[in-house]
């Protein structure tokens, strides 16, 4: 679903935003609670509440994402029920979003999925600012955010309009709640019948692809998670399994696509494809095709880009054979640099913001907290205690046994009745430990990750802004990269491969790379300001 919904804010629908919003209008943010209750610092709001009727919300995702069926499932019931509260979810395409805005009937809360489109970065001019809702409406809403997240969400003015899901933070790194969500993973029974081989160096890992294709000739030795018009796994990912710097020794911008260990690694892929052991339908297999052979376990060996989305087909497999995939240590570092891979960042995922035009102002602000504030946290991961699941004797999150069957046996009918963890526009890992460990397929690979996530964030957001040459030469270079690093990966010799990088690098003086560069630098430093 994430993929789904990222990429979906185009360019009109963003402008289209911003051009025709709701202006200076201060409709909605002058509702009176006299009578209804008292602000208090120590009490969320939506408990104090006295208003009888129940509240209308609007709330829209720019996205071809069906929208969920609000109150009808245990944990949209609860959420109905604790705020006296109606939500119609409306989804759609730019051109929805343009003609809502065109109408000037916005919603009451408008989720994007990026903080850098002109929307997000002009949200004054058609959103409300949580710091004053928070003092007009709910105190106690500043209680809960997390405040670097806050402070990361700050516009030029100061005051902070959107608020993320899965923004994770230094002490989130810290805290080893998060998984690894990147793996090198093979297949247990191949690994042991070559006598658990080492695939961390270039000559070591043609080396076992070759006796992989040797041995197993009826499987695949090597896969990755589908590219799709880019190079997928290759870029950013692979980087961060060799531990690639994100800045030079002064603080500035590294070009990690350029490193040398980088470039080595991705003429040992060129090997293996020369070799046979990658193959050309690897490059073109569309998602469904690609877990379809991950189901099967077609692959002996995988790089793989977002490995959560993949539980349901390593379960699958597991459940139709007698082994398992599991992650083993990659591809790394040729002068031993650490890995450094990434999860999501400060930035998160979804941003959700309060519109101008909401009529309830109070009563969406009030949800907010309720949403961001550890119950709310709970609610919509774990469901409702009693119904869903419940505390052990340790006091950690256990489901029910009737919970846990259900989602085994007919998955659909669990996501209908319970609804837990689809409800998540606030959601985050930071209420992953209160919940009982259970075995799945990911156990092992997010066992392999710990101690191996490392922040980006200083690397967060730092494209040059768009419309300028510079967004435009970033944009072309972006494009340029991707063609590049397949068509060294696919090249027929050596010759091919080093033309292909020695185009690429004149691509990048031909679009004044260097500027493009400076502005990064630039970014960077502010985001360290940031970050104090």
């Amino acid at each position: 679903m994430k993929k789904i919904l990222g990429g979906l804010l185009v360019t009109t629908a963003v402008f289209g935003l911003t051009a025709c919003g709701s202006g200076d209008k201060k409709a909605g943010s002058d509702v009176s609670i006299k009578d209804r209750y008292e602000l208090d610092e120590k009490t969320p709001a939506w408990k104090l509440d006295k208003k009888e009727e129940t509240t209308k919300i609007r709330w829209y995702i720019n996205s071809a994402w069906t929208s969920l069926p609000f109150g009808k499932d245990v944990t949209t019931a609860q959420i109905k029920k604790d705020l006296n509260m109606d939500i119609e979810f409306i989804s759609g395409d730019d051109s929805k979003l343009n003609a809502m805005i065109s109408s000037g009937d916005m919603p009451d809360i408008v989720t994007l999925t990026s903080m850098t489109g002109q929307a997000a970065v002009k949200a004054n001019s058609w959103a409300l600012p949580l710091n004053d809702l928070a003092e007009k409406y709910d105190p106690y809403l500043m209680n809960v955010v997390n405040k670097d997240t806050f402070k990361w969400y700050a516009l030029d003015d100061g005051k902070t309009y959107g608020y993320p899901n899965y923004s994770n933070t230094a002490a989130d790194y810290e805290s080893g709640n998060i998984p690894v969500n990147d793996n090198f993973v093979i297949r247990e029974d191949v690994y042991n019948a070559l006598g658990k081989p080492d695939v961390t160096t270039p000559e070591s890992f043609e080396k076992v692809m070759k006796q992989i294709k040797e041995k197993f000739p009826d499987l695949l030795p090597m896969g990755f998670t589908a590219v799709g018009d880019g190079a997928g796994v290759f870029l950013a990912k692979l980087q961060d399994f060799l531990g690639v710097p994100l800045e030079d020794k002064d603080g500035n911008y590294y070009d990690r696509n350029l490193d040398k260990e980088y470039i080595e690694w991705l003429k040992t892929f060129n090997n293996v494809y020369k070799d046979g052991n990658i193959t050309d339908d690897s490059f073109t297999d569309d998602g469904p095709t690609f877990d379809e052979k991950v189901k099967q376990g077609k692959y002996a060996t995988m790089l793989v880009d977002g490995t959560s989305g993949q539980i349901g087909n390593f379960a699958e497999f597991m459940k139709n054979s007698d082994t398992r995939y599991i992650a083993i240590d990659a591809p790394s570092s040729t002068s031993g640099r650490k890995i450094t891979l990434n999860q999501t960042g400060i930035s998160g995922w979804l941003s959700n913001y309060i519109t101008k035009d909401t009529k309830s102002p109070e009563k969406v602000t009030q949800l907010f907290t309720y949403l961001i504030d550890e119950p709310g946290q709970i609610l919509t991961k774990y469901g409702v205690e009693d119904v869903t699941f419940a505390y052990n004797e340790d006091g950690k999150i256990d489901y029910l046994p009737e919970v846990k069957k259900l989602e085994e046996t007919d998955n659909d009918a669990y996501n209908k009745k319970y609804g837990i963890s689809r409800f998540l526009y606030f959601n985050n890992d930071r209420v992953n430990q209160l919940k009982v460990p259970m075995e799945n397929s990911l156990t092992q690979m997010q066992e392999w990750g710990k101690g191996k996530l490392v922040p980006h964030f200083v690397v967060e957001n730092i494209d040059p802004d768009a419309g300028t040459p510079e967004a435009r030469a970033n944009t072309a270079v972006d494009t340029k990269l991707n063609t590049t690093v397949i068509s060294m990966i696919r090249a027929k010799d050596d010759k091919t491969f080093d033309k292909t990088l020695d185009d690429y690098k004149a691509f990048l003086k031909a679009n004044k790379w260097d500027d493009v560069k400076k502005i990064k630098s630039e970014k960077m430093a502010e985001n360290r300001e940031k970050l104090k």
